[in-house]
């Protein structure tokens, strides 16, 4: 249904460039770090990769915080993990730059601190899913906080594509690192609220219909304004005692009782 309006549109040429732009800046950064894991993960099979993990519980593990997301266990693991970062990290980029930036070290840590606190002793934890559901979690937590237009397409968008997501943040397959994924989720909405004021909100367009709806209100409100006190009429003044005559009290007979029969 289309609405004449002379309010301005805020979808400009300018505007537009300014999104493809912002857009094409996400895409390249997630596929940089995509590339980044590919790289790392050719490199394993030079090295021991366990000091590198996440080893719950003990001080040698606490570098794998910073380490483990680079690593993965298998080309299945590493392409699973590398398609959710390069959707959900443009979605997030190109929607929210700032925030994104910004949530993207507490999804990193987040994760890493919630396979170290929560893992069974003795296991090794590695792989960059923690990261994905930092990112899942920030998106859909900024559409329930901002509920702008753009906001509410992009927690639509991310929940039709990894929705699962919020389950897997419980234990449920053998293997899987739901801690990680846990971890990385609190973040994820930690960062959500700390963040969600980073980016300006989008301009809103502005219908005929709402501006009729104000002008409709404006005499409105004017005749349900009560008046100042000046302004009110006087109805009734309270007599001066000295102009009042004095009064008569008129006294009536006793009633007589009913004769008895």
């Amino acid at each position: 249904m289309h609405l004449p309006t002379d309010a301005p549109i805020p979808d400009t040429p300018a505007q537009r460039k300014a999104d493809r732009a912002r857009l094409v800046r996400a895409l390249n950064a997630s596929l940089a770090f995509v590339l980044v894991l590919a790289a790392v993960f050719a490199a394993q099979s030079g090295f021991d990769i366990r000091p590198f993990t996440v080893q719950p519980g003990s001080a040698e593990g606490l570098l794998g915080i910073l380490t483990a997301p680079l690593l993965h266990g298998s080309i299945e693991h590493l392409a699973a993990n590398a398609t959710s970062l390069l959707l959900l990290g443009t979605l997030a980029g190109a929607v929210y730059p700032k925030a994104t930036l910004r949530a993207l070290p507490l999804a990193w840590v987040g994760s890493g601190l919630g396979a170290w606190l929560l893992g069974e002793a003795g296991s090794h934890h590695l792989g960059a899913s923690g990261l994905t559901h930092g990112l899942m979690f920030l998106v859909m937590t900024l559409g329930l906080l901002r509920r702008d237009r753009s906001s509410i397409a992009a927690a639509m968008i991310a929940f039709l594509l990894y929705g699962g997501m919020l389950l897997t943040v419980l234990p449920r397959e053998a293997g899987v690192s739901w801690q990680a994924h846990l971890g990385g989720a609190v973040a994820g909405v930690a960062a959500a609220f700390l963040f969600r004021r980073s980016d300006p909100l989008p301009p809103r367009k502005r219908y005929s219909w709402e501006d009729e709806e104000d002008a409709e209100l404006v005499p409105l409100n004017d005749e349900l304004e009560p008046p100042s006190p000046r302004q009110v009429p006087v109805l009734w003044n309270r007599p001066d005692p000295r102009d009042v005559q004095s009064g008569v009290v008129l006294r009536f007979p006793p009633r007589e009782p009913p004769a008895a029969e």
